[in-house]
């Protein structure tokens, strides 16, 4: 299976993600020409490379109008107003408004200032340019503007999806830590261009590189304090630790802050899982390189190859032996599981307790509904007691198609994976039609099958 696995012993940032991202693709200057060319107003993205520790790989500089955000020296904090990225400043010294996102480590030291009653008017050696509502770096940029900017842009529609995606979860993260409703977050720092393309950056080098499988490491957050408009912050800042909510993190002895909420959105987001390196057969690594020293290389590693193929979810199987309930009730019970959530129900008859013919009862679900699946047991069965087996399993991703035969449409239901192609026609849809026809079931079920394949083949008969 071709699985991507991200390594984060130094945190996460988006240019850094998308740095180590570049060096697996196959047609590098291509991904720089769409990058360059998504219309965004004075946008620059280039590939430079750089080293960590005597360790070489890529920073992934983006410039707006000439300008890259820089970091100061370690140890120093940085100014947090509020919005995404703990937020992206409105105004730096340089006066270029966007959020912390460039350097992987971000504790360094900006002056924002945020006035809502100024003019977001930028200038940057000489261009004057305004970010207007329709570019999404207005300081006033709702989620509806981002969503539009990235719908404008010449990519394919499952990268802008993505893309959108992780906004949406920057914004309910910010809105959380802000104490506000999420169309109250407004996107001043979101909206800012060269953050725009940190995060259609990554979600595009994801699409060309299509693993089928991301695997990231637990996320190094960093540690200590920085020093936001509002006072101290701890180290995770509130809009990262509110995505990082359910995934594995930790702290180490490094100060300052090493994942930005967009690195951790972006992880959220693609991550299949989070946990140590599997066996795999490595085909390409790669570095990304963030701006900032420290005493270990500041960088996030990539690593693109084959695993085994292992099953593709996990499922909860609840078991519990009954032999004090009458055929009809239990067939009850069985069937108001189903009702209420269970993923499949049956009866195996067996011998219990002091020679008692019996059944055990078996109830598959999702491992999220265990908890509600179990009670519903214990509520409709005579059962005292039941047993837990959490399980990995092996499927086949369903699918419905419709096939038109001489008597009329019949529903197919599908499942492919793992190379495996199944297809069965609807059994309702099948006698349905057998029976206003008078004809024998297996007449019109191997037709279906036989213009279904015909389809397939691009032919129709």
């Amino acid at each position: 299976m071709k699985t991507l696995y991200i390594e984060c012993n130094m945190g996460a940032a988006g240019d850094m993600l998308m740095s180590a991202l570049y060096e697996l693709l196959e047609d590098k200057q291509g991904f720089l020409d769409v990058m360059n060319g998504l219309g965004l107003p004075g946008v620059k993205v280039e590939a430079q490379q750089k080293k960590t520790c005597g360790i070489a790989g890529i920073h992934m500089a983006v410039t707006v109008y000439g300008e890259e955000e820089t970091e100061s020296g370690a140890g120093e904090g940085h100014l947090h107003e509020h919005g995404p990225e703990e937020a992206r400043g409105h105004v730096h010294d340089h006066e270029h408004g966007h959020f912390h996102e460039h350097g992987e480590a971000e504790d360094h030291h900006h002056e924002h200032h945020h006035d809502h009653h100024h003019d977001h008017d930028e200038t940057h050696d000489g261009h004057h340019h305004t970010y207007g509502e329709g570019h999404g770096g207005h300081h006033h940029a709702t989620p509806g503007h981002i969503a539009d900017l990235i719908g404008s842009m010449d990519l394919p529609e499952e990268v802008k999806r993505h893309a959108r995606a992780v906004y949406d979860e920057i914004a309910r993260a910010e809105a959380k830590a802000h104490g506000c409703p999420v169309s109250d977050v407004h996107f001043h720092e979101v909206g800012a261009l060269d953050a725009v393309a940190d995060v259609t950056g990554v979600c595009y080098a994801m699409y060309l590189i299509g693993a089928e499988k991301i695997l990231v490491s637990p996320v190094h957050v960093g540690s200590g304090t920085v020093r936001c408009a509002h006072g101290i912050m701890p180290v995770p800042a509130p809009a990262t630790a509110n995505i990082l909510e359910g995934v594995p993190v930790y702290g180490g002895s490094v100060k300052g802050e090493l994942c930005t909420p967009t690195g951790a959105a972006l992880l959220k987001h693609f991550a299949d899982s989070f946990g140590p390196m599997p066996v795999m057969v490595t085909e390409r690594t790669g570095i990304g390189i963030g701006t900032k020293t420290f005493d270990q290389a500041n960088c996030i590693r990539v690593f693109l190859g084959e695993t085994g193929e292992k099953g593709n979810g996990e499922i909860t199987e609840l078991v519990c032996n009954i032999d004090d309930m009458t055929p009809e009730a239990l067939a009850y019970a069985c069937s108001r599981l189903l009702e209420q959530g269970a993923l499949d129900v049956y009866t195996v008859a067996g011998t219990m307790k002091k020679g008692r013919p019996g059944h055990v009862l078996t109830v598959l679900c999702r491992p999220e509904d265990e908890g509600k699946i179990a009670h519903r047991i214990l509520a409709e069965t005579t059962t005292n007691g039941l047993r837990v087996h959490r399980c990995g399993k092996y499927f086949l991703t369903p699918g419905t198609e419709n096939v038109a035969t001489h008597w009329g449409e019949v529903r197919v239901k599908t499942a492919e994976g793992f190379g495996i192609s199944h297809a069965k026609p609807e059994y309702e849809d099948v006698a349905r039609l057998a029976r206003e026809n008078r004809l024998p079931y297996r007449t019109v079920f191997e037709e279906v099958l036989r213009k279904r394949s015909g389809k397939e083949k691009g032919g129709e008969e």
